[in-house]
């Protein structure tokens, strides 16, 4: 037991190589409900916590073994504040061919820097998709959107996104996801 739990501390200490993560804190992850986000700087750990949003957590988990994150830009940047992303068209009005997901708000976790919400329009009932990274704590949206993840390490790799201009954030030319995977599934 000792040797397995050993080869999967290495192998997951392999996959976090660019991040600011301890083999100890790579343990300490569940792989099933952690997601490695590559950007062009590097790895980026995002914890999911399906404690607070079931739903949003298992559509998350389904794109991404489906690649569907694969190549997507973050199409709304605003310094200060978040990173859009999640967005096929790259538009900000698209999103998987999966139906909406009723809103999961909660009270028990705070929009803080690292936070992983759900972007969804006026309705509070039409995450799909689309999802944002928060540069900064937000506690407006608390409440008011859901949260499924928190990034864990790399967040200076999400503070490297290429901004958008405007007060809407719009990003021309954006970055995007090389590849998004649960750590179980990831590959070194």
């Amino acid at each position: 037991m000792r040797r397995r739990t050993f080869v999967a501390t290495t192998a997951f200490a392999t996959l976090l190589a660019g991040t600011h993560m301890s083999t100890t804190e790579a343990a300490e992850l569940d792989p099933n409900n952690t997601l490695i986000m590559t950007l062009k700087d590097g790895n980026v750990v995002i914890k999911l916590l399906p404690d607070l949003a079931p739903q949003h957590v298992a559509r998350v988990k389904q794109l991404a073994h489906e690649g569907f994150y694969d190549g997507t830009p973050f199409h709304r940047v605003i310094p200060g504040f978040m990173a859009q992303g999640g967005d096929p068209t790259g538009t900000g009005t698209g999103g998987s061919k999966l139906p909406d997901l009723p809103a999961e708000f909660t009270t028990k976790a705070h929009f803080l820097r690292g936070t992983v919400g759900a972007a969804r329009t006026q309705n509070p009932n039409s995450a799909n998709s689309q999802f944002y990274i928060m540069f900064a704590p937000a506690p407006h949206l608390d409440g008011q959107y859901t949260i499924w993840g928190q990034v864990v390490s790399g967040m200076e790799y999400v503070d490297k996104i290429k901004p958008g201009s405007g007060s809407n954030g719009l990003v021309q030319n954006p970055d995007r996801i090389i590849k998004m995977r649960l750590m179980s599934e990831a590959k070194s």
